[in-house]
């Protein structure tokens, strides 16, 4: 029966005019929030009349500045930009140096480990070659004093060995936060055939040399100090300069170019994008090691070793171009027009499942005829 009345049955529209105020409201005011739909999202905040195309970007950098420092192992030292940026050129990005472990006049030759690493007793021996994960070097198989109460077995490695399990607080170079960063942006719409830099032609030279970044007074600067990025991303940057993180640069190119060009601006934010968890704190921040090597007269190499903690600030561009085009615009038209006969649909649902007189309306809608050439045979056939 049903796979019969599948199979051979038919269906046609039938229209059915409802004098109804009720249900004639209710058709437009489905019809009127679809066409809101239509023309207050697809076309006015989605712009479904043109066609787009995202930002092809370079940057570049340069950080100036100045710090001075006076310790008992460096006594008087001024750090700038050779000093502190490494390496010089990064691509989207620049690490500026905040703290430092220095181990200094490092040789090649036999010292104790340090205790963190490898106790060593009679019940505990050395071994002979072995390699740990936080070896500083390799075993010679002697259980030597580290110091006077605590012995460490013997390694072969560059001597003495880093003691890194005090990082100075507050940051070696903590006053890097009044260090200034001048980013270089140039974007191109491939599509378009359109490109910008973030140097706006309005800005002078000497606007250049006086300006700093400022998102009321001076939003389009872009010489940007680095302890006012660390503090527009809700940081601190005497806390973040102890252990070092990475922070992000956003520019934001959404222009349209159905405007003059002068409209397509830059637009920048801030965040950090290490997530430090207050209750898990492992493994916190940014640093790695680099090295200065020397050679004495007598031909003997040695080496000062840097733990170089410091924020890195990743410069990340992103963007999209629109432009009016027809074919966009008529195939939002066409969707849009077609949407409506959604509203006939609703209506239908809610007037033969909801209303209190949907069984009259199923009625004058629903015709079921039966087959014309059935009907007539049977007719036929009962006449003598």
């Amino acid at each position: 029966g049903q796979v019969y009345s599948c199979l051979f049955d038919y269906d046609t529209p039938r229209i059915a005019l409802i004098k109804s105020r009720k249900i004639g409201l209710l058709n437009r005011f489905i019809q009127l929030g679809i066409l809101a739909y239509v023309i207050g999202w697809v076309f006015i905040w989605e712009k479904g009349y043109q066609e787009f195309d995202t930002v092809v970007s370079s940057v570049t950098s340069k950080v100036k500045g100045v710090v001075v420092t006076n310790t008992t192992e460096l006594g008087v030292k001024i750090w700038d930009v050779a000093d502190y940026i490494i390496p010089a050129q990064e691509e989207n990005a620049v690490f500026v140096m905040t703290n430092l472990i220095l181990t200094q006049n490092q040789t090649q030759g036999h010292c104790p480990e340090l205790p963190e690493t490898s106790f060593c007793s009679k019940e505990q021996p050395c071994t002979p070659g072995y390699v740990g994960k936080q070896s500083n070097g390799v075993q010679t198989g002697k259980c030597v004093p580290y110091n006077s109460t605590v012995k460490t077995c013997e390694i072969f490695a560059w001597c003495p060995v880093e003691n890194d399990t005090h990082v100075p607080d507050p940051a070696f170079l903590n006053g890097a936060e009044n260090f200034t960063v001048l980013i270089k942006n140039n974007i191109w719409y491939p599509k378009f055939q359109v490109s910008k830099r973030n140097i706006l032609s309005n800005i002078s030279s000497s606007y250049l040399k006086t300006c700093q970044y400022d998102k009321v007074n001076h939003p389009f600067c872009p010489i940007f100090r680095l302890g006012n990025i660390v503090k527009e991303a809700g940081e601190s940057f005497s806390d973040m300069a102890v252990q070092g993180g990475v922070m992000g640069i956003q520019i934001n190119w959404n222009c349209d170019l159905d405007r003059k060009l002068t409209y397509c601006v830059p637009k920048y934010s801030f965040r950090r994008l290490d997530n430090r968890e207050i209750d898990h704190n492992v493994s916190p921040g940014y640093n790695f090691r680099f090295a200065k090597y020397y050679k004495d007269s007598n031909g003997v190499e040695s080496r000062t070793l840097m733990k170089v903690y410091g924020i890195r600030f990743d410069i990340l561009v992103f963007g999209t171009a629109g432009k009016f085009d027809i074919i966009p615009t008529m195939i939002n038209i066409g969707s849009g027009a077609a949407l409506f006969g959604v509203a006939t649909v609703l209506c239908d649902m809610i007037v033969f499942h909801f209303f209190k007189k949907r069984h009259y309306y199923r009625e004058k809608k629903y015709k079921y005829v039966e087959d014309y050439d059935e009907l007539v045979g049977s007719e036929c056939g009962s006449n003598p």
